[in-house]
C-alpha cells in the first residue's frame, strides 16, 4: 500500500501531462497529415515560412508552388501550413 501511495502523484502528473500536452499535439499532427494528403493541383496554400502561392505540381515529398506569374518555387510537402480558400491570391 505504501508503494502505491508514493507512486500515485507520479501517475497523476503523467495523466495531466497526457491530456494537456501529448494528446493535443497528436491531434494537430493527425490534422496536418490529412491536410497534406488532401493537397491538389491549383490549391492556394500558405507555407510555414509565410509564402502564399498556387500549387502547380505535386510529387511524393515536394510541391511546386507558383508565387508569381511564371515564377515557381519547390518546397517540401511538410512545409505547407494551410490551404487557403479559393480566390485568396486575387484579393492580396
Amino acid at each position: 500500500m505504501s508503494t502505491f501511495t508514493s507512486l500515485l502523484p507520479m501517475i497523476l502528473m503523467f495523466i495531466v501531462l497526457w491530456f494537456l500536452m501529448i494528446r493535443p499535439q497528436m491531434k494537430r499532427a493527425k490534422e496536418h497529415k490529412a491536410l497534406l494528403e488532401g493537397l491538389q493541383k491549383n490549391d492556394e496554400v500558405l507555407t510555414q515560412g509565410g509564402i502564399v502561392g498556387k500549387i502547380t505540381q505535386i510529387s511524393d515529398g515536394y510541391v511546386h508552388v507558383e508565387v508569381a506569374p511564371n515564377t515557381q518555387i519547390v518546397v517540401q510537402k511538410q512545409s505547407i501550413g494551410a490551404v487557403l480558400p479559393k480566390g485568396t491570391l486575387k484579393s492580396i
